[in-house]
């Protein structure tokens, strides 16, 4: 994967985080850059480990599916990304049950939650023979400058801004499925 589409993959993953950290921002009554950082390194790390067991499940399945694997990359990529886009038009009123203080515990279960998306990525990598280990540190770096900052953002921002997060991650993903499908049929 070139530059560019590994920096757009980077920042696609961390847009789930980056609304969701803007939605806590919001809530919050205190803005340390304390917490901003501690959130940011929470999502980060768990943003990165999971396209990394992604990739092992991808690697078990590749011997059996290369033929179809840029197919099963366009869908995957294709589905997350409509998700997000979805999520950026639809997902209205969640941001406003936001507590005000989230322990480390309800950190981590976000976390998880918003890097499920990275998982299905890391499968896709596998097929592409991608180095994991560039992608995943920075999937795991874009997620934590994305979410240290909604989060300090998110007082001054409101929760307005993730939806368009949401909406441009998705569209990312897409343009990215659709580049591996064109390149590996022999369009581009």
């Amino acid at each position: 994967m070139s530059f560019i589409s590994t920096t757009a993959l980077a920042f696609s993953m961390s847009a789930d985080a980056f609304a969701v950290s803007i939605a806590k921002g919001a809530a919050q009554k205190q803005h340390h850059w304390r917490e901003a950082l501690r959130c940011g390194a929470i999502f980060g790390v768990v943003e990165a480990i999971t396209p990394i067991i992604g990739w092992c499940i991808g690697l078990a399945a590749t011997q059996y599916i290369a033929a179809i694997d840029h197919w099963i990359a366009f869908i995957i990529l294709g589905i997350v990304g409509g998700k997000l886009v979805w999520e950026s038009f639809h997902a209205e009123g969640e941001e406003a049950a936001a507590p005000k203080r989230h322990g480390l515990g309800m950190l981590v279960f976000t976390a998880v939650g918003t890097s499920i998306d990275a998982l299905a990525v890391g499968v896709t990598l596998a097929f592409l023979d991608a180095n994991i280990w560039i992608n995943a540190a920075a999937i795991g770096a874009a997620t934590f400058l994305m979410a240290s900052v909604g989060i300090k953002a998110g007082h001054h921002l409101g929760t307005r801004i993730g939806k368009y997060a949401e909406l441009l991650g998705g569209l990312a993903l897409i343009l990215i499925g659709s580049h591996i499908l064109l390149s590996h049929t022999g369009v581009l």
